[in-house]
């Protein structure tokens, strides 16, 4: 009887220990979440020059200074904002698992993407083109794109675009980015890299390959650019508002001029917030 009593203690003993060890984990674990540990987690392009593009020098590019104009009016400075990598074919499914708060990748906007996630924007009017060899003299058309081996990213709807409504007999090169598909095009493995033109003319302008590539100057599609949160996120209407303060501001004038004026590049003016071209 003595010894059950004296267990019976000590389980009481160990059981109260742990019940208090359990309650100081979870108060150390709710105060590392606020306060100075506060950060936001944005995904972003790392290899497109212009618009993301991780470089030894941190970040930067076009989507880079809209999603840091948007961070800090959310709250947040620029040491509290993590960059995490978007590749197209993870952006729905690093928002619906929570891995970045928002995607500003050159996102564009598709009836599509909006049944997996919501948008803010859009915040830039972009259109679909192909970057050749400065010498190729047989793409004048998209037409021409067909038999041409064409280059895209891979979860990227731009080449598929082409194939399905312009040229069907164009072959099909997926890469897993886009300047993976800059040393073919160059050594004439591929015919034709087509994405965005504001991505297009950043690789265009580039030292390395300046005066080597060129644009087609084709206006194929309309790709309204828009910021990708996880759906039914309360941060689409927050970011639209901070998109409207951008422009209001001319932030996102300087943004375009800074990131795209080397390039010569003729964008459109800024969208109206639900304004998306089809």
């Amino acid at each position: 009887m003595k010894l059950r009593k004296v267990s019976a203690a000590s389980a009481a003993v160990l059981a109260l220990a742990l019940t208090a060890t359990a309650c100081g984990g979870d108060d150390k674990d709710s105060g590392s979440s606020g306060g100075d540990g506060k950060k936001i987690t944005i995904g972003i392009k790392f290899d497109q020059p212009g618009l993301g593009q991780k470089t030894p020098d941190g970040y930067a590019g076009f989507d880079v200074d809209v999603a840091t104009y948007v961070a800090k009016k959310l709250g947040y400075t620029e040491d509290q904002i993590e960059w995490k990598e978007s590749k197209s074919a993870d952006r729905e499914t690093m928002l619906q698992r929570g891995d970045v708060d928002f995607i500003a990748a050159t996102y564009s906007i598709t009836p599509q993407r909006q049944e997996k996630v919501d948008f803010a924007g859009p915040y830039l009017l972009a259109h679909q083109d192909v970057l050749i060899r400065a010498d190729d003299d047989k793409i004048k058309s998209p037409e021409d794109l067909n038999n041409a081996k064409l280059c895209s990213v891979t979860g990227s709807t731009s080449a598929q675009n082409i194939k399905d409504k312009l040229a069907p007999k164009a072959q099909l090169q997926p890469y897993p980015t886009y300047s993976a598909c800059l040393p073919g095009l160059q050594n004439g493995a591929i015919d034709a890299l087509t994405t965005d033109d504001s991505i297009l003319a950043g690789y265009a302008a580039q030292a390395q390959f300046k005066g080597k590539f060129k644009l087609g100057g084709f206006k194929l599609t309309n790709e309204n650019y828009g910021i990708g949160v996880k759906k039914g996120s309360d941060l689409k209407d927050k970011i639209n508002k901070a998109l409207e303060e951008m422009v209001a501001d001319k932030s996102w004038d300087k943004a375009v001029k800074d990131n795209f004026g080397p390039a010569n590049y003729k964008n459109e003016p800024a969208p109206k917030i639900g304004d998306i071209k089809s």
